[in-house]
């Protein structure tokens, strides 16, 4: 018997997996406007995506197309989930633009945060909520306290 590792190499930490009502849109949207690359996709007799990899930055994302009958639901259009992917990008603003140019509605516009990040919000297409950020200082973590005391004082 061959010996393989328990655990996939890049695959140790937690990994979003998406129930989207159209995954190969899905797949495309996350490819053309995060930059996310396609690993494997293995269809359904049916023709449905049953399971699909990407890489996505130095992460991974699995998804599939919904099947009601196993109890893999989506999120509805437009309800706010407990769950929402984060994302750093070279370029926030162009990153949210070209999403809601391509489909996406966005939830909060980009904004420079007292953490150091200008950060913003979207959900996608398929439902599923997004933060998306540009690092742009880093701080230590008592500066970061300061800052957030002076930003919440402000309001």
């Amino acid at each position: 018997m061959i010996q393989v590792p328990a655990i996939p190499t890049g695959l140790a930490g937690p990994t979003p997996y998406l129930i989207c009502r159209d995954a190969d849109a899905a797949i495309g949207f996350y490819c053309r406007i995060f930059g996310a690359t396609e690993l494997m996709r293995l269809p359904g007799p049916d023709g449905k995506l049953m399971h699909a990899m990407l890489k996505l930055a130095e992460g991974h994302l699995m998804l599939a197309d919904e099947c009601p009958e196993m109890g893999a639901l989506g999120p509805q259009a437009g309800s706010s989930g407990a769950v929402t992917l984060h994302l750093y990008v070279a370029d926030v603003d162009d990153t949210l633009a070209a999403a809601v140019e391509a489909g996406a509605k966005l939830t909060m516009p980009a904004t420079d945060m007292f953490w150091g990040d200008r950060y913003g919000r979207l959900e996608d297409p398929f439902g599923h909520q997004w933060s998306l950020a540009t690092h742009l200082r880093d701080m230590t973590a008592d500066e970061m306290q300061l800052a957030a005391r002076s930003a919440f004082s402000a309001n």
